[in-house]
């Protein structure tokens, strides 16, 4: 994590709570009462099972939806609705089939309006390269690997270079060993690019290994019930997950989840 000159946080999460109307008309808990704050240039973790408002939290920090009550601001503004300073990855990379790689890259720059198509496609292509996918530019989606579209997502997510990266559980369709890769991958953009990220984990480990912090999210309705600060130096070394150290804080982290009996 990078020093934050002004010490004030990039983002901040008040006492934000939502519900849902179900079909019968009664109103089913997701959120309640959550609150923290992120640093410019921290990776945060938010970890719990399937079910307990992650992924929810992660759209109302994108503006997608709304609080019931609660506000939240991203760099001292109230999000009130979808902003290009936040880029966001799905678990699902859902690229556009028709589209070339640089074409699904550039595709953000291209709604905004925001350059012409030979600063796009230069912009598109530096991102491409920063992903390792050097030379695929002008393959479709239909050739490349689940690691490899999720890079293509990743690229996409930060061509219009956003505040604050969202990554929704974004390696969990993929096998044991790519998702490794890809965890390293992430740190090695993350450290380049220099962005603030919020990513929500199934895995505990992989929290450990990629965060600043990690908090843990109770039952539903979900609050934050732990946050765990995860102290070993970086870079990230992969034999960094065979030592005491990184025992201790997944066993923290795992202890606390078991708390909340999530």
């Amino acid at each position: 994590m990078r020093e934050n000159e002004s010490n004030s946080p990039l983002l901040v999460v008040e006492d934000v709570s939502l519900d849902y109307r179900q079909t019968d008309g009664a109103r089913l808990p997701v959120l309640e009462h959550v609150s923290f704050q992120v640093a410019d240039g921290e990776f945060l973790c938010l970890v719990g099972t399937s079910g307990h408002g992650k992924s929810t939290l992660l759209r109302l920090i994108a503006g997608l939806e709304r609080p019931k009550s609660g506000r939240i601001w991203l760099a001292g503004e109230i999000v009130d609705r979808p902003r290009r300073s936040v880029g966001i990855v799905f678990q699902k990379p859902t690229l556009m089939g028709w589209r070339t790689v640089e074409a699904n890259v550039a595709l953000p720059l291209e709604l905004n309006g925001c350059c012409d198509r030979e600063e796009a496609r230069r912009r598109a292509r530096a991102l491409i390269d920063l992903v390792g996918l050097d030379g695929f530019e002008t393959a479709y989606p239909a050739q490349l690997s689940g690691g490899m579209a999720q890079r293509v997502a990743l690229a996409r997510a930060l061509v219009h270079d956003p505040e604050i990266l969202l990554l929704d559980e974004p390696f969990g369709a993929l096998d044991a060993l790519t998702r490794e890769q890809m965890g390293r991958e992430l740190l090695r953009i993350w450290q380049t690019r220099c962005k603030t990220v919020v990513m929500v984990t199934h895995s505990v480990p992989e929290a450990v290994f990629l965060a600043d912090r990690v908090l843990v999210l109770g039952r539903r309705p979900a609050c934050i019930v732990a946050e765990i600060p995860v102290n070993l130096p970086r870079p990230r070394t992969p034999e960094m997950l065979e030592t005491p150290s990184f025992n201790v804080l997944t066993h923290r982290v795992r202890e606390a989840i078991d708390r909340a009996g999530v």
